[in-house]
Formats: C-alpha cells, sequence, structure tokens
C-alpha cells in the first residue's frame, strides 16, 4: 500500500486504556499493509506540569534546556504506545529525533525541522 504518518495528541494517549486504542488502531493500518510512523504528544497536562517544574526553578528557563525538559513527555508516551503494540503481538521500535535524526533550526521553542535523515526510519523499524 503506502506510508502512512499517523499523529495523535495529548488526550489520545491520555490514559493507558487511550494509549491501548491508539496501539490498535496503529495495528490495523500496518495490517492493512501499510508502513506505518506514528508521532505522539506528551500525555493530557504533562507538558503543564513540566513548564510549570521549570518555572518554579526560574522565571526565564533556558530555552534548549527547556525544550530538553519538555521532550521528556513525549518519550513517555511513544515507550508506552510501543509496549502496547508489542504487548498486542506485533514487534515495533521507538526513535528519538536525535536517532533518526531530525535536525531543526535553533529557535527553542519554535524550531523548524531543517532535515530528516529518512534511512533508519525507512527500512524495516516494524521488525516484519
Amino acid at each position: 500500500m503506502g506510508l502512512i504518518v499517523q499523529k495523535y495528541g495529548g488526550t489520545s494517549v491520555g490514559d493507558i486504556e487511550r494509549i491501548k486504542n491508539v496501539a490498535r488502531k496503529v495495528i490495523r493500518a500496518k495490517e492493512a499493509g501499510n508502513d506505518v510512523i506514528v508521532v505522539v504528544s506528551a500525555m493530557a497536562g504533562e507538558t503543564d506540569k513540566l513548564v510549570n517544574l521549570a518555572h518554579e526553578l526560574t522565571p526565564l528557563p533556558d530555552g534548549r534546556e527547556l525544550d530538553v525538559l519538555i521532550s521528556t513527555g513525549e518519550q513517555v508516551s511513544i515507550a508506552l504506545l510501543c509496549m502496547a503494540v508489542k504487548v498486542m503481538g506485533h514487534d515495533v521500535k521507538s526513535y528519538l529525533g536525535y536517532q533518526i535524526p531530525i535536525q531543526t533550526d535553533s529557535a527553542y521553542g519554535k524550531a523548524r525541522i531543517t532535515h530528516v535523515d529518512s534511512e533508519k526510519i525507512l527500512v524495516k523499524s516494524w521488525g516484519t
């Protein structure tokens, strides 16, 4: 079939039951013969919690470090989603931006993607 990129926001991965629902959707797309790439947000409310923690330390958190902190929310979501897919009998891998790599400009908090090295994500991330 084709390459499908699925994006799920924070409420879609807001708890374990919702993560399982997303896992089923991802599996259906793969079983339909598609290559599937999934992008997830942090679980609902997590980004706000992390930003609030940073602001407890300083009223003006360093932009780079704030981006590093915020990205941990997405890491939790994708790890849990991959665990759910694996429990449902499918092999899958999660990647962080630096592992692909995805390169951005240096506009912290609002960076734009400048380059994606797609080789790693286009060669059998699904263990099939």
